[in-house]
């Protein structure tokens, strides 16, 4: 049986409502995009990154270059985000755009709500240490 990893609670949190800040900016660019020819809709795999980066498993979103000579500076090439993935359109529209404003409309309220719930969860988990730590009921 496989064991359930524990986390501290205030880096659970932490970790949760930053990435789920980062969505919420990432589905945000999808809608003021809907119109924009040719721009491809992306998101995240909520559960998949934050595992990782629970886990210290930080995304790399640079190529580090070959050197072929001891004198030569290594150097690393910038990409973009490895976290973001592109979203598969169900009907991709005639100028390529692959926003669906519905669906990413629905994604934007539903991480809308989580996110507030992580805020709660990680304010709740900060107040019990304050009760803890000053001995005072929060």
């Amino acid at each position: 049986m496989n064991a359930v990893p524990q986390y501290d609670p205030l880096t659970f949190g932490e970790t949760a409502f930053k990435l789920r800040t980062f969505r919420q900016q990432v589905l945000g660019n999808n809608l003021a995009n809907s119109d924009t020819p040719g721009f491809k809709a992306r998101d995240i795999r909520f559960a998949d990154v934050l595992k990782a980066q629970l886990e210290g498993v930080a995304p790399s979103n640079a190529i580090e270059l070959a050197t072929t000579n001891s004198a030569h500076i290594p150097g690393k090439v910038p990409q973009e985000d490895p976290r973001l993935l592109y979203r598969i359109p169900n009907q991709p529209s005639m100028d390529g755009n692959t926003v669906d404003g519905d669906i990413e409309l629905s994604e934007f309220t539903k991480n809308s709500v989580f996110t507030e719930s992580a805020l709660n969860m990680l304010g709740s988990t900060i107040r019990a240490r304050m009760s803890a730590i000053t001995g005072q009921a929060s």
